[in-house]
């Protein structure tokens, strides 16, 4: 499975990419394959070891921030891997076929 997800801490006011570095650190750290944009980090694996790495990231800025907001979208697709890298390149095929 993907999840795609954001974490933003709320009550801490605008400047918030030190708590997002905390989350991302979490994700790195995992050892599962990810990739993270401006908007949100992509984690993939296993369900258990991926809602795992949500949860932990989660908490990291839970530690130091009053409330925390999280949007997660999720593939749950079984016998399927290295989705984050085959779904882009499939569109990337796409695009230069014009």
């Amino acid at each position: 499975m993907i999840v795609a997800f954001s974490v933003t801490p709320l009550g801490v006011g605008e400047e918030v990419g030190a708590y997002v570095a905390d989350a991302v650190r979490v994700v790195r750290e995992s050892g599962l394959p990810h990739r993270t944009d401006a908007m949100f980090t992509s984690v993939e694996g296993e369900w258990n070891e991926v809602m795992d790495v949500v949860r932990r990231a989660v908490a990291v800025v839970e530690e130091r921030a009053p409330r925390v907001s999280v949007v997660m979208k999720m593939d749950i697709r079984p016998g399927v891997t290295d989705g984050l890298t085959s779904k882009v390149a499939t569109v990337e095929r796409h695009l230069a076929e014009g």
